[in-house]
C-alpha cells in the first residue's frame, strides 16, 4: 500500500472517530442543557407560586360578608400542590379569617364548599379558626354545598350555623382513611430487597417494601379511630345531634342532598343565590351587601400553567413512581372521600 493511500485511510479514520466523539459530546451537552433548562423553568414557577402562599387580603372598605371557597382537596399551601386541580389555598384562607376577625365592617362568613375533603390537620385547623371567629365576633357563619361537600369539607362546615346544599350535591363521607401502598410482591419478582435500619420494630411502619404486621395495623387503626372520634364529636356539636345517631350514619358513606336533609346533616336544599338571600334576611343585612371573595387568581392561574409545564417536561419512571406514592399511598391521616 502506497504511503498516500495509507495516509488517506488514517485521516479518514480520524475524521470518523472525531465525528462520532463530537456527536456523543453534543448529545451529552444537549441533555445537560435540557435538564438545566427544565430545572430552571420549575424553579421560576416555584418562586412565582411561593409569592401567593402567605398572601394577605385587601378587604373592602364597605360592609361585606366574606366568602370562603373551600374547593378542591384540603391540604397545606405548598408548591407541590400547585400543579393539582385544587383551588384550596390554606394559608390565604387562614389569614383571611384572621383579618375578618379584626374588621368591624365584616358582617359574617359564607362558606362555599365543593370539596372531597383532605388532610386531617388542615381540615381541623380551618374549623378551629372559624370557631375562633364565631367566639370573638359573634357573627354568623353559613355554608353552601355545591357539587360535593365530603369528609374534610363537611368537617369544616360544622362551624356553620346553617347549611344549604344544591339538590345534586353529594355529602357526608364522615370517616378517616390512611392509604398505603405495598410493593413487596413486586420487589420479590424483581429480586429487590428493602433493608431498613431502624431504632425499633415499628419505626419503618408502612414501608412499601415490607409487609405490614398485625401489630402495625393495630397501631395505625388506633390513629384512625382517634381522628374518627374527633370527627364524631365535631358533627355532634355542629349539628346538635347525639353520638349514637351520628355514629349510625357515619360509616363513611356518601349521601345525596335529599338523604342528608332527611338524616339531619344539612338544613335546606336550594340554589346558591337563594342561600345568600336567606342569609342577609336572617342577619338583618341589606340585600345588596357585598359578598366578597379573596382574589385567588394568581395561584389558580399559576397552578394551571405549572400543571401544563410539568406535562411538557418529561418525567422519569422514578418521578412517576414517586407521584403515585405521594398521591395514592402517602400514609397521611385523611378526611377524604374517594
Amino acid at each position: 500500500m502506497k504511503p498516500k493511500q495509507l495516509a488517506g485511510i488514517i485521516i479518514t479514520g480520524i475524521v470518523i472517530i472525531a465525528v462520532g466523539v463530537t456527536g456523543m459530546l453534543t448529545n451529552v451537552v444537549n441533555n445537560k442543557i435540557t435538564v438545566a433548562q427544565n430545572q430552571a423553568t420549575k424553579s421560576i414557577f416555584r418562586e412565582l407560586l411561593s409569592l401567593q402562599t402567605n398572601k394577605t387580603v385587601d378587604l373592602p372598605s364597605e360592609d361585606f360578608v366574606g366568602i370562603l371557597n373551600i374547593e378542591g382537596t384540603i391540604a397545606a399551601s405548598s408548591v407541590s400542590s400547585w400543579s393539582s386541580s385544587s383551588a384550596y389555598n390554606h394559608d390565604l384562607y387562614i389569614n383571611y379569617v384572621d383579618q375578618m376577625i379584626d374588621a368591624d365592617n365584616n358582617k359574617g362568613i359564607f362558606l362555599y364548599v365543593d370539596s372531597p375533603g383532605g388532610a386531617v390537620y388542615q381540615s381541623d385547623e380551618m374549623y378551629l379558626k372559624l370557631m375562633e371567629y364565631k367566639e370573638k365576633t359573634n357573627r354568623p357563619i353559613w355554608a353552601y354545598f355545591a357539587g360535593e361537600a365530603c369528609s374534610g369539607g363537611y368537617y369544616i362546615s360544622m362551624a356553620a350555623d346553617k347549611i344549604y346544599a344544591n339538590r345534586n350535591c353529594w355529602t357526608g363521607s364522615i370517616g378517616v382513611i390512611i392509604s398505603l401502598m405495598n410493593f413487596k410482591k413486586l420487589y420479590d419478582k424483581l429480586g429487590i430487597e428493602e433493608i431498613d435500619i431502624t431504632s425499633g420494630e415499628n419505626k419503618a411502619i408502612g414501608s412499601s417494601g415490607a409487609k405490614l404486621t398485625n401489630e402495625q395495623k393495630d397501631i395505625l387503626q388506633e390513629l384512625v379511630d382517634e381522628a374518627y372520634d374527633q370527627f364524631i364529636d365535631i358533627v355532634c356539636s355542629g349539628r346538635n345531634m347525639d353520638e349514637d345517631t351520628v355514629r349510625n350514619i357515619a360509616d363513611g358513606r356518601i349521601y345525596s342532598a335529599k338523604q342528608a336533609l332527611g338524616n339531619g346533616l344539612i338544613d335546606e336544599i336550594g340554589q346558591f343565590e337563594d342561600a345568600k338571600l336567606d342569609f342577609t334576611v336572617a342577619a338583618g343585612l341589606p340585600e345588596n351587601i357585598n359578598f366578597f371573595s379573596p382574589d385567588n387568581t394568581l395561584s389558580t392561574l399559576m397552578s394551571s400553567v405549572f400543571g401544563i409545564a410539568e406535562q411538557i417536561i418529561p418525567k422519569s419512571d422514578a418521578s412517576l413512581a414517586d407521584d403515585i406514592m405521594k398521591n395514592k399511598g402517602n400514609g397521611v391521616l385523611m378526611y377524604y372521600a374517594g
